[in-house]
């Protein structure tokens, strides 16, 4: 039987109600996970770029990102990654409450994986979660790079 490795989420959130539902929606399923959380734009880059005190982290095999961010909003930090040689084979999907159709528009030209809207309601919103972890995490293949 094959040993899988654990999947590494990078959640990029600063609102703490969202950052707990989506540990919460991510712990019920089977799938393993290793989530980790940046509360703004500017300590995203650092994570993914491993700097100043990021050294250390993994590189994601997925990033969950809000646009609606401080210090760095999520279209410059998917701008940036989708820019970076090295970044831009990260799956980025866009988690946000901005039902803004310039934003969806904007996210696909800069190459967004894919763009959710946050339900408002909590059960959904746990239920959308599922169903990106599942779709990501167990359907789709993603890419072997030399970190991982």
């Amino acid at each position: 039987m094959a040993v899988y490795r654990a999947i590494e989420i990078l959640l990029v959130e600063d609102n703490p109600g969202d950052v707990r539902l989506t540990q919460e929606a991510l712990k019920e399923n089977k799938i393993r996970n290793n989530l980790h959380v940046a509360k703004d734009g500017v300590e995203a880059m650092k994570f993914v770029r491993q700097i100043n005190g990021f050294e250390s982290a993994p590189r994601p095999d997925l990033i969950l990102l809000d646009l609606n961010l401080p210090k760095k909003d999520g279209r410059e930090v998917l701008a940036e990654i989708k820019t970076d040689e090295k970044l831009r084979s990260i799956p980025v999907v866009i988690l946000t409450t901005s039902d803004a159709e310039d934003d969806v528009a904007r996210s696909y030209d800069m190459h967004a994986n894919c763009y959710v809207r946050k339900p408002i309601d909590l059960n959904r919103f746990i239920e959308v979660v599922k169903v990106i972890e599942n779709f990501w995490l167990s359907i789709v293949e993603l890419p072997r790079t030399e970190n991982r």
